[in-house]
């Protein structure tokens, strides 16, 4: 039992080593997509180790979990990537809107202005 927890704790190591490592290689600051992947990997490598433990193959379960992970926490990341884009359109088109309204609301001021004089 000593040997499987000390297997997988190594297991976990590098997991999160090679994560850490791929993150200092990445060239620029994680997307989204890219950190949700990277937290499902290390959660299902570590949850999947502790199951395979139990059945006395904790680095094949580590490696199925961290896969499942990988892929689950990829689609979420996705979706949120997705949102934020969105969410950041959305304030793009707000702010344009808000400018526009700004220039009529000047515009209807000088109107006000040159009718006074007149």
């Amino acid at each position: 039992m000593d040997r499987a927890k000390n297997r997988l704790k190594r297991i976990v190591f590098a997991a999160v080593s090679a994560a850490l490592i791929g993150a200092g290689c990445a060239g620029g600051p994680l997307s989204t997509r890219e950190k949700a992947a990277g937290i499902g990997t290390l959660g299902g490598a570590a949850a999947g180790g502790l199951i395979g433990s139990a059945v006395g193959r904790p680095a094949a379960g580590a490696l199925i979990g961290g896969g499942l992970g990988l892929g689950a926490g990829a689609l979420v990341g996705d979706q949120m990537q997705g949102q934020e884009i969105e969410n950041q359109r959305q304030d793009q088109q707000i702010r344009r809107n808000q400018a526009e309204l700004d220039r009529q609301r000047q515009d209807l001021e000088r109107m006000r202005r040159q009718q006074g004089e007149y």
